[in-house]
């Protein structure tokens, strides 16, 4: 039997959620499951304002809505992501300019972060590849200095902190409660899952709270209106269907309630997968993945860092032999084909090392630990 790369894991209460949703008469979203959710992100992690998206890719296209961006301003984004995180913004006129990600991690290098900052620049978008933290303490210092808001891309990185250590006391900050804005997904590859497809836009500065309800509703102050806030409601911003059926809520509580036990299985296979290819990272056959000391692990996905290109293709090919089906993950954005022409033609090497090198492994919660051991054992013959 082929094990998969990816299996959305099902905790049982789904179906009856989702059947109840639907005799609540209340299907269009915002009702009693979407309030659920998101007053789950705000209690658990001490977000300020959570509304439930329809994907990820919305919940970034939200945060560059609310940025108010004009024409010919800048918006630096790492190469090595999801097309979402550049796209969010080219669709408000912003420039992106595309930044390399560290030697260690494919997390954007904040220590030449500075560097890209013009007088044109409003926006970081820091991804948290993997889950794990980008350095928040250095990033948010750059914003600071130069009056930049901080858009975190979490949608890897549920459950997932930082660890600060600016102030004597070390504090533990939940990934998507740093920056200014923050976009997760549930999309069906991530921990958890609103269907197949889903995402939340996180709001933690007072400022752009009324507006996000705002553009959440369509442009119109809806939201204020069920509140009985005001006696009638309108057309008042720009906005667009952001709101999720309240099936997909349904689904996600069934989810959300089980988080803490999807997170513990997680782990054991991720920890299952170092401990089986720690001696032959050690050898120098490939690089495991990299945890700073400054960054928890929400074991997202196991990854290793190959020396080339054709070592990780053989790699795959002898996977796929023998039923396992492992992955590459992203091609740099600065050299696709859309926006090739575009580029400053500054050069990104370790993006474009991890383009040519990462290879992904299965990770989801129904795997086994035998299967692990199997996955392992097959990485070890090749």
């Amino acid at each position: 039997m082929t094990i998969p790369f990816n299996k959305p894991h099902l905790t049982g209460k789904e179906a009856h959620y989702m059947y109840q949703a639907v005799y609540n008469g209340k299907l269009s979203g915002n009702g009693e499951f979407t309030k659920r959710c998101q007053q789950f992100f705000e209690e658990r992690y001490g977000f300020r304002k959570c509304l439930l998206t329809t994907s990820g890719t919305d919940a970034l296209e939200m945060c560059a809505m609310l940025c108010d961006l004009q024409a010919g301003d800048e918006v630096i984004v790492p190469s090595y992501t999801f097309v979402s995180t550049a796209l969010a913004f080219l669709r408000e006129g912003a420039k992106v300019v595309f930044a390399d990600s560290m030697q260690r991690n494919p997390n954007l290098d904040a220590e030449t972060l500075e560097s890209l900052i013009t007088p044109r620049t409003r926006v970081i978008v820091p991804v948290h590849y993997a889950g794990v933290a980008c350095d928040m303490d250095a990033i948010m210092s750059v914003a600071e200095k130069h009056n930049l808001l901080v858009v975190e891309d979490a949608a890897q990185a549920i459950d997932s902190y930082y660890i600060s250590r600016k102030s004597k006391v070390e504090s533990r900050k939940p990934l998507g409660g740093i920056g200014h804005l923050a976009a997760f997904s549930f999309h069906e590859t991530k921990n958890i899952t609103a269907g197949g497809e889903g995402g939340l836009l996180v709001v933690n500065d007072e400022r752009f709270v009324r507006r996000a309800e705002i553009i959440w509703e369509k442009g119109t102050n809806r939201a204020e209106f069920f509140r009985g806030e005001v006696n009638k409601y309108g057309w008042v911003d720009t906005g667009s269907s952001f709101l999720p059926a309240e099936i997909n809520a349904a689904f996600l509580w069934a989810q959300l309630e089980n988080l803490d036990e999807i997170q513990t299985k997680r782990k054991q296979l991720w920890n299952r997968y170092y401990e089986l290819l720690k001696p032959l990272a050690d050898k120098g056959f490939f690089s495991l993945p990299d945890i700073p000391d400054y960054a928890s692990n929400n074991a997202h996905m196991f990854y290793l860092v190959l020396p080339n290109l054709e070592k990780r293709t053989a790699l795959i090919r002898h996977l796929k032999e023998n039923d396992v089906l492992a992955v590459f993950h992203y091609l740099s954005l600065h050299s696709s084909a859309y926006y090739v022409n575009k580029h400053d033609g500054r050069e990104l090497p370790n993006c474009d090392r991890y383009a040519d090198t990462l290879v992904r492994f299965p990770m989801y919660f129904d795997l086994t630990l035998e299967d692990v051991n199997y996955v392992c054992s097959i990485i070890k013959e090749c």
